[in-house]
């Protein structure tokens, strides 16, 4: 009996081992997203940019980085309930959630690397449904996961219509 208690002791850290090992995956995949983004992109110092014209409500540069880490922070929590999850449900979310990943990583290559806001604006607009779908999804397996991207979908549609504007000022 004592090895078989010791055997299930053994089994359950390990499972929380992993569970921990996967957070710490997903928010690492998504904070990389954003920096390796943004690294191609030349989003830092970029005198294209400075150049625009921008609405008088643009937040200042210097917002962007934290707003960005805190919201990968928050996207890689999300996807480590999702996949720590047992739902049936779970591969089609994960499968979404990577294809809003993967617009997330392409917008500031769009704008800051080929200076082109229509195409981002473009791009974009097909980013926000697939957050907006990813909390759908999300949503079905944990609640909290799908809360977790709201903050993410809001700060998009704020970055939509900057872009937009940025976009209509500059044409």
């Amino acid at each position: 009996m004592t090895n078989h208690v010791s055997l299930n002791k053994k089994s359950n850290n390990l499972h929380r081992s992993m569970a921990w090992g996967k957070l710490v995956i997903a928010i690492l995949l998504c904070e990389a997203t954003g920096i390796v983004s943004g690294f191609i992109g030349n989003a830092s110092n970029n005198s294209w940019f400075s150049s625009l014209k921008k609405p008088l409500w643009n937040p200042p540069s210097s917002l962007f980085a934290p707003v960005w880490t805190s919201l990968y922070f928050l996207m890689g929590i999300s996807l480590w309930l999702i996949w720590k999850s047992t739902s049936d449900s779970k591969q089609p979310a994960m499968r979404l959630f990577a294809l809003q990943l993967f617009f997330n990583f392409w917008w500031s290559i769009l704008f800051f690397r080929f200076q082109s806001p229509v195409f981002a604006f473009v791009e974009i607009l097909f980013l926000w449904l697939a957050i907006l779908g990813t909390i759908f999804l999300f949503s079905r397996i944990s609640k909290l996961a799908a809360w977790l991207l709201v903050p993410y979908i809001s700060w998009v549609t704020f970055a939509s219509i900057l872009n937009f504007n940025i976009w209509i000022l500059n044409r």
